[in-house]
């Protein structure tokens, strides 16, 4: 039966829901802000670093959005409201809400090394709501797009974008690499973004919510390095390498596993 702490539970994630998506608009220029891609000199933007993802892979924000609006309204549901997994969810999924939306102020109070620790906490809370959307077995088909399928888009998607954050907080800080260039840091980057989406296919055998939206974002940096202007050819043909390792690799454990009805 649903009691108190649930009803505040579902509250906490509505009203945070509400936020981020408050904090998208200003994110996007919509309610007067500046659009990321403009904001911190620019330093985010799809040109900044030999993996920053193409502008058209910003598009996934909507289904994310779209997503996780739709969480907060199913997780108010009775039958919803004192399921276990969304007691144990429900907090984090607001935890990465609140987090998305001090991330967009990092960035557009022009607080740019703010963002890379705020980007790596949402990514560290979003990597354990995956391993709790796995303990905690959905209801039913419905449950498993809107609730799995959405922390795996969100999850896939930051996995990519705390790569190009923490690129573009080193670059504007004037880090040298080391001696090595750009190209071979930013194909250096793209094999770990491959062995992370390779690990959360094994985690979550061959879930494909994560893979999609990784996938999605490494695919932008191809086309960004190889036809955009900030070329790499080194960076473009290993993003191609790298989502194709992810797409097989999630294929095959899926296919092996028997997990056919996961998100």
């Amino acid at each position: 039966m649903r009691e108190t702490r649930d009803v505040v539970r579902q509250i906490t994630v509505g009203a945070s829901a509400v936020i981020a998506v408050i904090g998208s608009f200003v994110g996007s220029g919509a309610a007067g802000g500046t659009p990321i891609q403009d904001a911190a000199g620019g330093a985010l933007s799809a040109t900044s670093t030999p993996i920053a993802p193409d502008t058209p892979a910003f598009s996934i924000w909507s289904v994310i959005y779209l997503g996780l609006i739709a969480y907060a309204v199913w997780q108010f549901l009775p039958r919803q409201s004192s399921a276990e997994r969304h007691r144990r969810l429900g907090y984090w999924v607001a935890a990465s809400l609140i987090l998305n939306a001090a991330w967009i102020l990092s960035v557009q109070f022009d607080l740019l090394p703010l963002s890379l620790p705020i980007i790596a906490l949402l990514l560290g809370v979003l990597g354990w709501s995956f391993v709790l959307c796995l303990r905690y077995r959905p209801s039913g088909a419905i449950d498993a797009l809107l609730t799995d399928g959405t922390i795996g888009l969100y999850l896939g998607w930051v996995s990519i974008a705390t790569a190009a954050n923490a690129a573009a907080v080193f670059t504007a800080a004037g880090f040298d690499g080391f001696g090595l260039s750009p190209d071979a840091w930013a194909v250096l980057v793209l094999i770990v973004a491959s062995a992370v989406g390779v690990m959360l296919a094994i985690i979550g055998k061959g879930r494909i919510a994560p893979a999609i939206s990784l996938s999605w974002g490494i695919a932008w940096v191809a086309v960004g390095r190889l036809t955009g202007e900030l070329i790499s050819t080194p960076a473009g043909i290993a993003a191609i390498a790298a989502v194709i390792v992810i797409v097989a690799v999630t294929a095959i454990i899926r296919l092996t596993s028997g997990a056919v009805k996961a998100a």
